[in-house]
């Protein structure tokens, strides 16, 4: 019998023949290896991450301390369920959480398997707490693919068409987005409208908001509009989530995004670099209402499962060791200096903008910001990747690159990956 060669040319013929066209994969290259920000496929290329698993890989690919936790923890025991027979990786992570997250008083935290879980179930704990069922969320926001997540979500294509209807109770109101025309004004009067014609605001649960919108367009809300929205849901009575599924665990330069407003939100919800590429998600929040639900209500036999909690541990301890909050404040100011000079001869880059290592610009023509365009990005995104540059486009309208590089990059191989997008942009252009 021969052993086939494994080449992205069959790899993808076999993908294509056995998995459904409705999981989209963005490029036809397989990945056999990994280190910090660089990739190798199967055929040997090499490639510089700026895609880093969607953000998941904030501390690098195969973070050495990463995977000794994870050896240690395999050797140990692979599951138990929580819920049968508890173990420690679970409460010590449980405990570093509260610990660390922007919440005055009394904490719990609960654990599951993704973004999208953590959402459902942080919906499940404002009801149970307030005994309200409303929701509102963001147009351009993006909160995970079952369907409660989807309801809060605010972009139909790809992600709700075909799928409706939707749970009900949840409404959309615009994200300040000042590059495109849309005030803080301009949201704040959408709720009160919103509240006027729509729903009772005592009807409401909870608002969820990214702090930085992630597939939206690293759109960031300012801290006086988060100020004002922590206010409105004091006045009603309202709980605010904070969708920190992307931008937490230290992307922004803070554990997490909502610490740079100085509010405190009621839940927070974490998943992606959490883990270092392990499958884990958190919802954290105030003990009081975090115990709202009644014994068996929340879980799930994967949730938690301890050997992801073993790589969380082992990253929550190299943040503080490696001072990677500062790293992503310093990598933020690198990214946005490098594009302001690769701006100034590119004619379709429009705003950049950034908070801490959560760096994004925009794609559009002339350098109008009323023609955004996807094309460029497709553009953009497929020339970087034949010049072993991973790249990735997001944004309401397709339009916008967003940069999700590991905070842990080395100098060389990140001015090596800006240079393939300045020459990737003027080989776009013309």
């Amino acid at each position: 019998m021969t052993v086939e060669t494994l080449t992205n040319a069959n790899l993808w013929e076999r993908r294509v023949s056995n998995v459904p066209r409705g999981v989209s994969t963005a490029y036809p290259v397989f990945a056999k290896s990994a280190k910090n920000a660089e990739i190798w496929d199967v055929e040997g290329k090499r490639y510089i991450d700026f895609g880093g698993g969607i953000g998941v890989m904030n501390t690098g690919h195969c973070h050495p301390k990463v995977i000794e936790a994870i050896h240690k923890q395999v050797d140990a025991y692979l599951h138990t369920a929580f819920q049968i027979m508890p173990y420690a990786p679970y409460i010590e992570l449980c405990e570093r959480l509260n610990a660390k997250a922007p919440i005055a008083g009394n904490k719990k935290t609960i654990l599951f398997s993704s973004g999208a879980e953590a959402l459902e179930n942080a919906v499940k704990i404002a009801r149970a707490a307030t005994g309200r069922t409303g929701f509102i969320s963001f147009i351009g926001g993006f909160h995970g693919r079952t369907m409660m997540a989807l309801a809060l979500t605010g972009k139909v294509i790809p992600y709700k068409k075909g799928f409706g209807p939707f749970p009900g109770d949840v409404y959309h109101i615009p994200y300040p987005m000042e590059y495109h025309g849309v005030s803080e004004d301009d949201s704040i009067k959408a709720l009160q409208n919103l509240f006027k014609a729509d729903i009772d605001p005592a009807k409401i649960a909870a608002i969820a908001i990214e702090p930085v919108q992630g597939e939206g367009g690293f759109y960031i809300a300012s801290s006086s509009f988060l100020k004002r929205l922590r206010s409105i849901c004091d006045e009603h009575g309202i709980l605010l989530i904070a969708d920190e599924v992307q931008s937490g665990f230290a992307r922004t330069g803070k554990l997490f995004a909502i610490e740079h407003s100085g509010i405190e939100p009621d839940l927070i919800t974490t998943a992606k670099s959490l883990a270092g590429g392990m499958p884990l998600s958190a919802v954290i929040g105030k003990a009081s209402l975090m115990d709202s639900v009644e014994p068996g209500g929340l879980g799930g036999t994967y949730a938690g499962n301890p050997v992801a909690c073993a790589a969380a541990i082992a990253i929550m301890d190299l943040i503080d060791e490696e001072n990677i909050l500062s790293k992503s404040e310093a990598l933020g100011n690198k990214l946005i200096k490098r594009l302001k000079e690769i701006q100034r001869d590119a004619k379709s880059v429009g705003e950049i903008r950034g908070l801490g290592g959560m760096v994004a610009f925009e794609l559009v023509e002339n350098g109008n910001a009323h023609k955004p365009s996807a094309d460029l990005a497709k553009k953009l995104t497929a020339k970087a990747l034949e010049k072993g540059l991973v790249l990735l486009s997001c944004g309401v309208y397709g339009n916008v690159i967003r940069i999700l590089v590991p905070i842990t990059v080395e100098d060389p191989v990140l001015e090596e990956g800006m240079k393939i997008i300045e020459s990737s942009l003027k080989e776009i252009e013309g």
